[in-house]
């Protein structure tokens, strides 16, 4: 698949890319997506949840009342689950809720994320980025020269551009990441993909 690369004005330039059809025209895997995602999202889980249990309440440990003789079921501690202020029965406790992920499946994920934006028609290559500072309205501009500054767009840069995500950092919606950190999550999030012309390569080193 052929795609002509647009400069920062959004003007196309006489320079084409070939997307491979290895990557961005198989046929998806949706299961494979499912998967990777559900990875991704678990991964990101802080999994900091605790609640104390009846052995980690500060209380009086007294025999709260005699054992025999009440007409109700005997109490022996005010920290018992079944009262009010005790301790919770099998409560959560911290936990990484990161799974382990094949990682053929991963890039037939990713593959497939990248071939249903191929499809749509909602990938653009872009002329290699260059910002001498980090300045929002600067990079809003190339945005919206594209034409895709008010959607969710994720822009993938061949290499770490401190400048570039700097400038992106404040907009809503817009996403910076490099070729190699690239995932299904973030592909799928976005409506509009904005490949870097230096970053195609990558990309197909990566998944290949």
């Amino acid at each position: 698949m052929d795609i002509k690369v647009v400069d920062t004005k959004g003007k196309e330039t006489s320079s084409k890319v070939t997307l491979a059809d290895s990557i961005y025209g198989i046929e998806p895997n949706d299961h494979a997506i499912y998967l990777d995602v559900k990875q991704y999202l678990a991964a990101n889980r802080q999994g900091t949840h605790k609640s104390k249990e009846r052995a980690e309440i500060v209380g009086s440990t007294r025999k709260i009342k005699k054992q025999k003789g009440t007409g109700t079921a005997r109490a022996g501690s005010i920290k018992s689950p079944v009262f009010r202020g005790g301790g919770r029965i099998f409560g959560p406790r911290p936990r990484n809720y990161d799974f382990k992920l094949n990682t053929k499946v991963k890039r037939l994920a990713r593959k497939s994320a990248l071939s249903y934006k191929a499809k749509g028609g909602d990938i653009i290559v872009l002329k290699d980025l260059e910002m001498a500072e980090p300045k929002t309205k600067e990079f809003l501009e190339v945005m919206n020269n594209v034409g895709v500054a008010y959607e969710k767009v994720l822009l993938v840069l061949p290499e770490d551009n401190k400048n570039v995500y700097l400038s992106s950092r404040n907009i809503t919606g817009a996403n910076v990441v490099t070729a190699d950190s690239l995932n299904t999550y973030d592909i799928l999030n976005a409506n509009k993909l904005v490949i870097a012309e230096g970053a195609v390569e990558k990309i197909e080193n990566t998944l290949n």
